[in-house]
């Protein structure tokens, strides 16, 4: 089971998947996004400066506008203090910079947390890596780039890439790991020690 997340960023509703047993949860707009293709949310979140006022929900936590948190990062740690280890966010990007910046930190938060966590975009998905291995079966094509998300990230070691890495160290400050390339491979990125953030082609979009 897993902790689906829709906020009031860009939608990709065809990526939008989820199953019996799901939590989930709309970040203030991310309601409208969800009534509007048939899937009613468990829990509603958010101080409801995206959306025409607070909805008509059973199940509604109404946060201040002047707060410390995001909606997304209140959303996540609700489906934490819930025993989620697994996190699915949409309407995370898109808009405003800042935001979608913001919930690149939230994935990286979550793992560091030793949780798994997509953003779903429109062109691509984003996760985040720590102190682990993430693989890739021989059915994903097009890009892929990593990104250190601390000062350095060391043991970053690359395989069955167009172009592969072993045991290098990555810093937050050099593109190094930029457009890379999947190669109809297996393949696998491994961070001994810190957090990368993980771009590659969202399969939903082919």
């Amino acid at each position: 089971m897993k902790c689906i997340i829709v906020g009031a960023g860009d939608f990709n509703a065809a990526a939008f998947n989820s199953s019996d047993g799901d939590y989930i949860i709309a970040a203030d707009g991310g309601f409208d996004y969800l009534m509007g293709i048939g899937c009613t949310p468990d829990l509603v979140i958010g101080d409801f400066d995206s959306s025409d006022g607070v909805p008509d929900h059973p199940n509604i936590i109404k946060l201040d506008k002047t707060k410390d948190d995001t909606d997304m990062i209140a959303a996540v740690n609700i489906g934490l203090n819930r025993g989620y280890r697994e996190f699915h966010l949409y309407g995370a990007t898109g808009g405003r910079l800042d935001h979608t910046l913001a919930n690149i930190q939230t994935v990286a938060y979550l793992s560091k947390k030793q949780c798994s966590a997509y953003i779903y975009g429109n062109d691509c998905i984003i996760t985040a890596l720590t102190n682990g291995t993430i693989t890739f079966d021989k059915s994903y094509t097009g890009i892929i780039s990593i990104f250190s998300h601390d000062t350095s990230v060391t043991g970053v070691t690359l395989t069955g890439l167009k172009y592969p890495l072993s045991g290098v160290t990555l810093t937050n400050n050099f593109p190094l790991g930029i457009s890379n390339e999947f190669t109809h491979a297996e393949a696998s990125v491994t961070v001994i020690h810190g957090t990368v953030i993980i771009l590659y082609l969202n399969k939903e979009i082919l």
